[in-house]
């Protein structure tokens, strides 16, 4: 596939000149980014029709924050929900594209004079210092550590972009002395093709899996976008790339790139930046001790927060403390609720709901050092289950792994996928459910009936029952069942607190 390359020149010559201009808005969606686009096109005086497929309905919660804003100039703004049509396109003088949306074969912004995101409008307007991370595994772990190091750490930074803050959020409050932590999503590094606008100051990019293989169709087209984050750094600048081998079938092609025996391999021999490595051969490291957050993989995005913390002049000794009181994240292997059976055993529950491709799912099985209760599956992507179906059916003890405790099933396309396995390895398991009520609710009556309750008339065992791991990674996406993983994240918590009270 050729990717679509953009213009250097933008519809808007300052953000002045943005008064009294004509602009679509095209997604309203429900995770902040239109929202963000429409405040920011109103105050700044332009005129803003915004539209998205979804309906007035389905957008409610949005729609409603927007109407009750009366700071907004509500006669500059035009709402076309359920539908798009070619004349918002045509008329305006620009169009603020969603990243979920392609550019190939789309005949609305087809017709479009202009076409801007709200990173690229962020990034051509604004001369603060970017840390831009991108990647399969851990991107959204790695900008929350960074942010919070360097806001410990005393220094005034933001924080946005596909962790689904807009950056036009805080726009009015950066400065070229304030850092800007954005995590990018490969959609997000695509639209900024040929603009020349991203030179981050760091570049990351975290462990490269299959990832999103649905939209781009093979390896190579979703790693040439990933590339776009390095693609403008000088050597004043950095790029943190991995220092260990891929999974197994996932690197580079060795026609393409045959110097290249590993992606990490492939973006250090391109970057123009100082590059630095992590993993297995790290150009830099710090004893962290323990963290809060479970898992290897946690630690290696803390360790490169670290690193970045340490290239803004951040004392070690300072980034170790900062960084062991690091919390985490939600929806990444966030633990929320713990519940006690009646025969004394604690059962912690965690919720991985950003954990979409089957590598993720697998890490967390493995994230807690002794066997998991895990809760898995969800709608297929086009990714190989291969690294989730090695875990749960056939784990290396050899070499530490862990097999799962036991397995619970959330229905989808992904999970038809994996129940052939399942079954040919003779593996047990609940499910699938189709909804997170009837899961539960069996998995409570299985923890409450199978687990413990020989020791109820010994009361010393009964104090020492123990403690075990509830640990929701589906590995997949969430449609058809929910809006996003999101969505999914925090219904699976509600019904959790609510089922086991």
């Amino acid at each position: 596939m050729t990717p679509h390359v953009y213009p250097r020149q933008c519809a808007f010559k300052s953000i002045e000149d943005i008064k009294d201009k004509k602009v679509t808005v095209m997604g309203l969606g429900l995770n902040g980014g239109g929202e963000a686009a429409v405040r920011f096109f109103l105050k700044k005086g332009a005129y803003v029709t915004v539209t998205d497929m979804k309906t007035e309905e389905q957008l409610a919660t949005t729609v409603e924050k927007l109407n009750s804003d009366n700071t907004l100039d509500h006669s500059r703004l035009i709402y076309r929900l359920g539908e798009h049509r070619l004349e918002d396109f045509k008329m305006a003088d620009c169009v603020i594209k969603n990243p979920g949306v392609k550019f190939e074969g789309n005949k609305y912004l087809a017709v479009a004079r202009a076409i801007e995101t709200d990173l690229s409008i962020f990034l051509r307007f604004t001369s603060c210092p970017i840390i831009a991370v991108t990647g399969s595994k851990g991107k959204s772990s790695t900008v929350s550590a960074i942010y919070y190091g360097l806001t410990q750490a005393g220094y005034t930074a933001f924080l946005g972009g596909n962790i689904t803050v807009s950056p036009l959020t805080f726009f009015d409050e950066v400065n070229g002395d304030t850092p800007v932590v954005i995590e990018f999503s490969s959609w997000q590094l695509a639209d900024l093709r040929g603009r020349g606008v991203l030179r981050p100051h760091i570049a990351i990019i975290t462990k490269i899996v299959p990832d999103h293989q649905n939209w781009y169709g093979n390896m190579e087209d979703y790693v040439a976008d990933k590339r776009l984050i390095y693609a403008d750094q000088t050597k004043g600048d950095y790029s943190i790339f991995d220092s260990g081998d891929d999974e197994p079938g996932t690197g580079p092609d060795s026609h393409l790139h045959p110097d290249a025996h590993t992606w990490g391999d492939l973006f250090a021999s391109e970057s123009k930046a100082t590059v630095l490595r992590y993993g297995i051969k790290p150009s830099w490291s710090i004893e962290l001790g323990k963290l809060l957050v479970p898992g290897i993989h946690m630690k290696t995005n803390a360790q490169n927060a670290a690193l970045v913390m340490h290239l803004m002049g951040v004392p070690d000794d300072r980034i170790k403390v900062i960084l062991q009181k690091w919390p985490g994240i939600d929806h990444r292997l966030q633990y929320f609720h713990s519940w006690k059976n009646e025969a004394g055993t604690t059962f912690k529950f965690y919720n991985d709901s950003c954990a979409t491709v089957p590598e993720a799912a697998a890490a967390a099985s493995q994230a807690f050092g002794k066997p998991v209760i895990l809760m898995t599956g969800g709608t297929d992507k086009g990714l190989e289950l291969t690294p989730l179906i090695k875990t749960l059916t056939a784990p290396d003890t050899a070499n530490g792994e862990i097999p799962v405790k036991d397995l619970y099933l959330l229905a989808g396309t992904a999970t038809d996928k994996l129940l052939p396995e399942l079954n040919k390895a003779g593996v047990k398991y609940h499910g699938p459910f189709d909804g997170l009520e009837p899961l539960l609710k069996e998995a409570k009556n299985n923890l409450e009936k199978n687990r413990g309750f020989d020791k109820l008339n010994n009361p010393e065992e009964k104090e020492n029952a123990g403690e075990e791991v509830f640990v929701f990674s589906p590995g997949a996406t969430s449609f058809g069942m929910f809006q996003n993983e999101f969505d999914r994240g925090n219904k699976y918590m509600a019904e959790v607190k609510r089922i086991f009270q």
